[in-house]
């Protein structure tokens, strides 16, 4: 098979080594252009790009891909290099631009999807934090054909993958990332075998994971101890989840943290109720949250046991 790849972070990177592990003939990649990113903003490439270079593949980096928009003269210079190479197949996995129709027509079989969620259900931007934080047991890999809606494509393939309670968004992501690399092989295997079953997803069941904001990560203490853990574990590492402590004139970025079980303690919420090495015990809407690993702005971040050495919190309680 060649196979055109467009795909920007470590979750595609993975996609795409596996699909070149398997033999297949990848002549070019699309990812999005280099942007500036750490304290000195140097411009950075993708996790994409760079393997694609390494694997010593051309890269395109275009802004835009409709053919009468904003970015029109590259977008043309696209569909220039893709008609060139002629390829059997696009596979698309967290690419970042909305492929228009030429594209999507374009390659002999169409573009299929890496998508990390079992669809319909969480379907757009951030279906790996948006489970978590929704308390869903399970999620997963799903190979769709692309269409022009969004996510709504028939499923090719689908793959399930138990989400836990230790599950934090950043150690679901590798693991839904090896398992998308799987899945994609499998999918072109099958594709050349003529054994994909396409299945048109279902209207009921339909959910959307909207894009994360940053002021999400402010967690709201009014809500119960249970979807604050939660939602802790799914923005773990982006955006982050905080806190305000007392004595403190920032809010505190929490890394882990665990609802307690059975405890009769109350407060009002946001309420120190006890600080020991074991951890920072407070009140919600309901139940104990327990802070185990914590960030003060601009520090380290720390388990509980030393984070309480540098905290004066003895007026909190």
């Amino acid at each position: 098979m060649k196979i055109v790849f467009a795909g920007t972070p470590e979750f595609a990177r993975l996609a795409m080594s596996a699909i070149l592990e398997a033999g297949h003939e990848v002549p070019l990649v699309m990812t999005q252009p280099d942007r500036p990113s750490g304290r000195g903003l140097k411009l950075t490439s993708s996790a994409v790009k760079q393997g694609a270079l390494e694997a010593g593949i051309p890269v395109i980096q275009p802004r835009g891909l409709r053919l009468d928009g904003k970015y029109a003269e590259e977008a043309a210079q696209v569909r220039d290099a893709l008609l060139a190479v002629q390829p059997d197949l696009m596979v698309v996995a967290a690419y970042g631009l909305i492929l228009p129709k030429w594209v999507l027509e374009l390659p002999r079989h169409g573009c299929f999807n890496i998508h990390a969620s079992l669809l319909p259900r969480w379907r757009g931007a951030a279906p790996i934090q948006r489970a978590i934080e929704a308390g869903d047991l399970q999620t997963g890999i799903c190979i769709m054909q692309m269409d022009e809606g969004l996510d709504t494509g028939d499923v090719l393939l689908r793959r399930a993958l138990p989400i836990t309670p230790a599950h934090t968004a950043a150690g679901l992501h590798d693991e839904l990332a090896v398992l998308g690399g799987r899945a994609i092989v499998q999918a072109i295997a099958e594709l050349e075998a003529g054994a994909l079953k396409p299945e048109p997803q279902p209207a009921e069941g339909v959910t959307y994971a909207a894009k994360l904001e940053k002021a999400e990560g402010l967690l709201d203490v009014s809500q119960p101890a249970a979807v604050l853990a939660r939602r802790i574990r799914a923005f773990n590492p982006v955006p982050g989840a905080a806190v305000t402590l007392p004595g403190l004139d920032q809010p505190v970025k929490v890394w882990q943290a665990e609802q307690l079980p059975r405890d009769a303690r109350t407060g009002a919420p946001g309420q120190v109720l006890s600080v020991s090495p074991e951890g920072v015990d407070i009140a919600t809407g309901e139940g104990v949250l327990r802070l185990l690993n914590l960030q003060k702005a601009g520090g380290k971040r720390l388990p509980v046991a030393d984070f309480v050495r540098g905290w004066d919190y003895k007026n909190s309680l």
